[in-house]
Parts: C-alpha cells; structure tokens; sequence
C-alpha cells in the first residue's frame, strides 16, 4: 500500500476496466420456443430434442396465468408478471374504446424493460433478431418478422407479413415465398408455417449473425388441441418428429457457428371435454347487452353491457361496469359447472394479474374445461363473423376455428366453391365453422397444469447455468442473458 492509497485505486480501477470486458464478451444463443412442448411428450418421437436434454439439462418451466402465447412471451421477455407487463390474455377490454381487441401486435402495450434491451445496455454491439415472438411491430430488436395480412377494400385477405428491417420483407418473400398464413391458424393449419419460420430464421442467423435469436415454432398446437396430449394418436407422434425434425436443423446450424442453444414453450395442453358458455350465463341473468344487426344477427356491446366476458381459452377477464355488482356477477359465475375459481382483486393480486386491463374479475376454468366467448341464445342470431375464421372481430378465443364444420358433407368442395366465388370478384364468408361442436376441441390451456410434467420445459445445451430445480418464468430473461453473458 502506497501512503497515498494508489495501489487500492489501482486494483480498483483494474477489477472495473476487467468487469466492462466480462461484460462485452459475448456468446450467440439461440431460443427456440415450440408451443405446447412438455417433458411428458419428449423421448422416442423427439429424438433431436431429447439428445439436446442430455447434453445439456432439462427443467420444468414455471409459467405464468394465464398460460396463453401473449402473456407467457411478454413474462419470458420482460421477466414481469403479467401485473407488471400489462399482457393479462391474449386480449383484453379496451375501455377507452369500449372494444375487445385481440392479438394486437405493437410492441409498445408490453412495459418493461426487453430482453434485447437489457443485453444492448451492457454490450452495445450486441444484435437481436426476434422471428414470430408476438408483439413484434416497432420492438427495438434488430431484425424481426410477424404474420401481418393485407385486407384489400374488396374484403379479402391475403396472407402477408411485417418485417423489420423493411427491406428484409421482400428479401424473405424471394426465398421462401409467401407466409403460408392459413397453414398458421385455422381448419388447415399445419407444418407448412412452423417450416417457413424456421427457414426465415436460418436465412437471418445466416446473413445477419445476430447474437441473440428468438424463434418461434407453433406446429404442436394445432393437434394438441384438435386430439388432445394423446400420445397414442399417430397424428399426434408425426407431429412431434416433424417439429423435432425443424428444431434439429436449427440445432445443427447453431452447432456450427458454436451457438449456445434453449429450447422453451410456454405452456402445456391437458385434455378437454367440453366448454364453459360464460357470456350466455351472463346474457340470461341480463348482464350481457347485444346490437341487433342486418339479418337479425347480434353482436355484443361491451359499452352497454353491465358484465361480460373476454373468453381466452381456461381464463376468462369479466368486466363488470357497477362496481356494486361485482359480488353478485361472482356468485353467479361461481355457481356454473366448469368454473374452478373466480378471483376478486386479493385472488388477482396473488396470482400477478392485477392490472388495470384486467376484468374486475378472472374466472379460471376445471382442468377439462375451457370459456367460449358465444354470447347470443339463438345460431340464427349468431354474427356473420361466428362460422369463420376471424380472430379479430371476435370477442374471445374460438379453438372451433382448427375445425371445418363436421356437418358440411363435402368440406373440400365447400371451400373450393367458396374460393372460386372470391377469385371471380363475389364477396364470400368463408363460413367453415361450427357454432355447436364445443366438444370438437380435446386439448386446452391457460390454467396452471397439475402435473409438472405435462406443462411448460425448458432445455438449455448448457447445464451448469440451470437452476437445480423448475425455471421460474419470470427468471428466464435473467437465464438468456446468462447465456449470451457469462
């Protein structure tokens, strides 16, 4: 020690300038996020995932409620609750509008600080490409795409995308063709999307290296929810191969580049028997307001209605406009059959939901059951919106759209003749789907699973930055950055 103490300046001095390099070293990482991937479903079927669980570790994941695409995506990204974040569902009651709105797609309604964000603060050389993640418009990532359709004047919709940069919009377009957006959603969704997103991101881990690259694979949510988590189905089984197949060419690029590798999903599927017809119970007790339209259809009127519910998948947010009949709106939603609990503001508080987007209160369906957002008493009555697929103009969640109407004999042909209409300049609904057949749908989710192994995982090619035991949701942002970081 000098008589002046510069010798402990020094090493302090040294230990900061040691510090900032740690942390401008910086290791790639790609996250791959297949939905609806549990630990009950890897082994014989997944053979590129199970060799990436025993290399590195794999962990149960501790999702957030509800466990639905946009609250869990925010929760990982954000390291929030959905309290924090202001995702409650994949929707939710603009008031301000008087409006339900679903699968909004701005960046700006999730708060909190990004994961990419966090990383460009302690390295800024660090890049993000951010492929499907939901809330991708205006996110401050470095490169992104997200399904984006076009709605010509005429009514059509053509299946399109948004990409950021825009040049990068075009340049996927010339590789790969056009986003298959009915293979993304709806009665003839299939592998065909998780395929075009997955060679999108090859193409931008190729050609803009990024550091952190966030992929997201949809394909097992389709039958999980058209067959339920059945393992026995051989649908079911190809499903797993062909999605491990895409995970496993992703696996292999990362490899080469010496890329540490996650492997994510936000949820797990249980088995559903039939839904909960929230609104109609609503509607019965008076609760529910409707505006009659052409043709003696109705359509629900958030504004006028004393309570109602924004119906997503096991969880549904019931907005109740009196404050002085929040108690009796509960009972009443307490006492229908496929109802497990109704939170008031303590329940929400305690389960990280309390928010001001959220309904007065949140109902959480039984195990087997999930909410229908059906409003009107009468098919006849039911909006033109109700037998299409339209995940916008419906105020809730329909699973009913994976399924063309099993009382249309000759689907093929009716939705042919439907095209053919649109093709020749005639406005067409493709009305596909069923207003009756609730028990079409054999999987759901969005509640907290009771078993481990049929929810949510993450695996990581790096065990020893593994917890010892389950990955809190809201700690997954903090495990990425130890794998880009550390």
């Amino acid at each position: 020690m000098t008589p002046d103490g510069s010798a402990g300046v020094v090493r302090f001095l040294s230990a900061s300038v040691q510090n900032r390099v740690e942390n401008r070293k910086m290791q790639k990482t790609l996250v791959i996020l297949v939905v609806g991937l549990s630990p009950e479903l890897l082994g014989a079927h997944t053979p590129n995932l199970s060799a990436l669980a025993r290399r590195g570790a794999m962990r149960p994941l501790n999702t957030v409620t509800p466990a639905v695409t946009c609250s869990v995506q925010s929760t990982l990204v954000t390291g929030l609750p959905p309290s924090g974040h202001g995702a409650v569902a994949n929707g939710w009651y603009f008031r301000d509008l008087a409006e339900v709105l679903l699968w909004r797609q701005p960046n700006q309604l999730v708060a909190g600080e990004k994961i990419w964000d966090a990383a460009k603060a302690r390295n800024p050389d660090f890049t993000c490409a951010k492929m499907f993640w939901w809330y991708n418009m205006y996110a401050s990532a470095d490169f992104s795409a997200t399904p984006r359709p076009m709605y010509p004047a005429d009514g059509r919709k053509i299946p399109d995308h948004y990409a950021h940069p825009p040049e990068l919009h075009d340049e996927l377009d010339a590789r790969l063709g056009q986003f298959p957006l009915f293979k993304f959603w709806g009665p003839v969704a299939d592998i065909t999307s998780s395929e075009w997103i997955a060679r999108s991101t090859l193409h931008v881990m190729e050609t803009r290296a990024p550091t952190l690259t966030l992929t997201y694979l949809p394909h097992l949510d389709y039958n999980l929810q058209r067959l339920g988590p059945d393992l026995a189905h051989p649908r079911l089984r190809q499903d797993l191969r062909d999605v491990d197949a895409l995970c496993g060419t992703l696996i292999d690029a990362a490899d080469k580049t010496g890329q540490r590798i996650v492997v994510v999903s936000e949820y797990g599927i249980t088995p559903a028997s039939d839904a909960v017809h929230i609104n109609r119970a609503l509607r019965r007790a008076g609760l529910v307001a409707v505006r009659p339209e052409e043709f003696g259809r109705e359509i629900l009127d958030a504004g006028a209605s004393q309570a109602f519910a924004m119906a997503d998948h096991q969880i549904a947010h019931i907005y109740v406009k009196n404050p002085e009949r929040i108690a009796e709106v509960a009972a009443l939603v307490r006492s229908l059959g496929g109802v497990e609990a109704v939170w008031d503001g303590e329940g929400k508080r305690a389960n990280g939901l309390d928010h001001p987007r959220s309904g007065e209160l949140v109902a959480v369906a039984q195990a087997d059951r999930w909410f229908s957002y059906y409003y009107w008493l009468d098919d006849a009555k039911a909006p033109d919106f109700a037998r299409t697929v339209d995940i916008h103009r419906k105020p809730g969640y329909d699973p009913v759209e994976l399924f063309v109407d099993p009382a249309i004999r000759f689907p093929k042909l009716a939705a042919g003749w439907r095209l053919a209409k649109r093709k020749l300049g005639q406005r067409q609904l493709m009305d596909l789907i069923s207003l009756k057949d609730t028990q079409l749908v054999k999987g759901t989710h969005g509640r907290i699973t009771d078993d481990p192994s049929a929810g949510p995982l993450v695996i990581s090619s790096e065990a020893d930055l593994m917890p010892e035991g389950a990955v809190e949701a809201t700690a997954f942002k903090t495990l990425v950055l130890d794998h880009i970081f550390s």
